[in-house]
């Protein structure tokens, strides 16, 4: 398994923006050719759901119809970290955010079944 570990969580306004980060060590993505990184979320009394996903080497990018034109995925090949940039943050967008590394996977095959690995979690809270 790859470690993960997450940053940039914190309490920001309805319409603000935050960029949380995942940090990956352990191994390296670019070894495989099919290997994906996502972003799941957990709000409070709701199982966790996926949220976006990118793919290791090509970069192609999958989100939830939730999320899709504020949230941007993207990820630095040479230093293994994934970003999930939000903008126009609404209140349901509260939760605990997590990052997952799925080995040879998709982004669409990391939406089915997310990978074994997992971050410890950042909390996102948006609240006037």
């Amino acid at each position: 398994q790859v470690q993960l570990v997450e940053s940039g969580g914190g309490l920001v306004q309805p319409g603000g923006s935050l960029r949380l980060s995942c940090a990956a060590s352990g191994d390296s993505f670019s070894r495989f050719s099919r290997s994906a990184m996502a972003w799941y979320r957990q709000a409070p009394e709701k199982e966790r759901q996926f949220v976006a996903a990118i793919s290791w080497s090509g970069g192609d990018t999958l989100y939830t119809d939730s999320v899709n034109g504020r949230f941007t995925i993207s990820r630095d090949y040479a230093n293994t970290m994934v970003y999930l940039q939000m903008n126009s943050l609404k209140p349901e967008d509260t939760a605990v955010y997590y990052c997952n590394a799925r080995y040879l996977g998709t982004p669409q095959a990391i939406r089915v079944t997310a990978g074994d690995s997992w971050g410890q979690g950042t909390q996102v809270t948006v609240s006037p």
